[in-house]
């Protein structure tokens, strides 16, 4: 049969850079590696793979196979073909053992002599109040977390009885396997001892050989100024205690903030809906309004309409890096009476009457003629 076009194999354009052919190389040598792939022609197409891969990966192969085809390689694929050759051990355990293993296949230690395990992160919900997040607060929190057994010194033996170094690796954490594929060789990590090259004879009684065990640890936490919803404060190193000598996780804080009977915030502007009657949007007059930092005057202008919306400047949220702090926005909600006493309702007839029909559009004049009357009927 005819040998099928190593670009076709590799699934690339001729003009695919070496990055593109190594990438598309992983991904089929992943796809059908005989570990992975059970189908009867996952083998064949293994080898065609890196066969064409050999080939394209090399520039000097990969000239004399675009000017003369199969036959500018020298019969790559016959007898003796050696679908590797040209490549050191780095290349082939980069690549091919990368693509059908997975970057874990020397453990999460990662690289060799390096046993640690990090610990993983942690996350705890703090609840503050709407004014704590403006202008910041030190809370104390509590929580459980793995850390360095005291007795044993995170080796997870007991004291006296020295991990020993591990039988099946030597102590090196990394066995070499023998794939039945090409007769080669990979370096994977020792499945007796996790890659940590040693073994525990007496498990520690305390942490029964775990390393770590559960604390309660408290801390303070400082919230910063301006901080908002879902914020999420990072302490480094307060997570969960590394196994074995690795480093510890991070703890991170996120802030659920109690809502506001009055306030609103949006940005570092700060919303307060303040109740007009009729006669107050009218003629206009002053208010003392509540605001974070306690009450403020606030003047309210004659002809006030529903929706109007006044700012004191700086009662905001603070810029939770530094800098000015935003405004407080006051806006007007005017409400109309749904009860009124007899004589009120005697005078609005009256203003109604007066009134009639016509509509002003003017707001002076239409303050000039009912200021007199609402002063009376609301004072």
């Amino acid at each position: 049969a005819s040998k099928r076009d190593y670009y076709e194999v590799l699934g690339v354009e001729k003009s695919a850079s070496a990055d593109e052919l190594k990438k598309a190389f992983r991904q089929k040598a992943r796809q059908y590696h005989p570990d992975q792939n059970k189908a009867a022609d996952a083998e064949a197409n293994f080898k065609e793979v890196n066969e064409a891969y050999q080939v394209l990966s090399d520039a000097d192969k990969r000239a004399a196979y675009d000017r003369f085809g199969h036959a500018g390689v020298g019969g790559a694929g016959g007898p003796g073909f050696d679908p590797f050759g040209g490549m050191g051990n780095g290349d082939i355990f980069s690549t091919i053992f990368d693509a059908f293993v997975g970057q874990g296949a020397r453990g999460q230690g990662g690289p060799r002599g390096s046993t640690g395990i990090r610990g993983n992160d942690l996350r705890y919900h703090l609840e503050i109040a709407f004014e704590e997040a403006i202008f910041g607060v030190e809370r104390e929190i509590s929580f459980k977390r793995l850390e360095e057994c005291p007795t044993c010194h995170g080796s997870g033996a007991e004291p006296g009885h020295d991990p020993i170094k591990c039988p099946k690796c030597n102590g090196q954490g990394e066995v070499r396997v023998r794939a039945p594929l090409f007769n080669m060789l990979t370096v994977m990590t020792c499945d007796e001892c996790n890659g940590t090259g040693k073994k525990i004879s007496v498990p520690c009684h305390d942490c029964r050989g775990q390393s770590r065990k559960p604390t309660q640890r408290t801390l303070n936490v400082k919230i910063p100024a301006g901080v908002d919803e879902a914020s999420q404060i990072r302490l480094r190193g307060e997570g969960e205690g590394g196994a074995r000598g690795g480093g510890a996780g991070d703890l991170y804080v996120t802030l659920d903030i109690t809502p506001h009977k009055r306030f609103q915030r949006a940005g570092n502007d700060i919303y307060l809906e303040l109740p007009l009657n009729l006669a107050q949007a009218t003629l206009g007059t002053e208010l003392h309004v509540p605001t974070v930092d306690g009450d403020e005057t606030l003047a309210i202008p004659a002809g006030t309409q529903h929706g109007a919306e006044f700012r004191i400047r700086g009662k905001g949220v603070p810029a939770l890096r530094g800098g000015l702090r935003g405004d407080q926005v006051v806006v007007a909600r005017v409400q109309v009476p749904s009860r009124l006493t007899t004589r009120q309702r005697e005078l609005m007839e009256q203003l109604a009457a007066e009134f009639g029909d016509e509509v002003d559009t003017d707001d002076g004049g239409l303050l000039g003629k009912i200021g007199g009357k609402l002063r009376d009927i609301f004072s």
